[in-house]
């Protein structure tokens, strides 16, 4: 005669246990932004949606490249704010592909006096 053993279940793991059971609020799907961004990026960055739908972050990297390459730091931060808010995703490889190249200096235009 064979025996089967099959161990007993305890009522808090009962499959009608985890069913019923109350679990917390997840995060939000969408809720990539690690940082708390002033309300003058997000409202940009809304626009900035509003005029380029969904490819809005991937043209905000591209204006943040050229600010980049132009030497235009402040403008590069803008961007890369906006593309943050946006997809950070994006941002990060954008950040990561910016690290170790050199940024363009920008030299004042020469008056002819010198």
């Amino acid at each position: 005669m064979t025996f089967r053993f099959a161990a007993s279940r305890s009522a808090a793991n009962s499959p009608l246990a985890r069913i019923l059971q109350r679990r917390g609020a997840a995060a939000a799907a969408n809720d990539n932004c690690t940082t708390r961004g002033d309300d003058r990026m997000l409202h940009a960055a809304l626009r900035h949606f509003a005029r380029h739908g969904l490819g809005a972050a991937r043209e905000a990297r591209r204006q943040a490249e050229r600010a980049f390459f132009a030497g235009d730091r402040e403008s590069y931060d803008w961007w890369l704010g906006i593309c943050r808010a946006l997809d950070a995703r994006i941002a990060r490889s954008l950040e990561q592909g910016t690290r170790g190249r050199p940024q363009a200096v920008v030299r004042p235009a020469s008056d002819g006096s010198g």
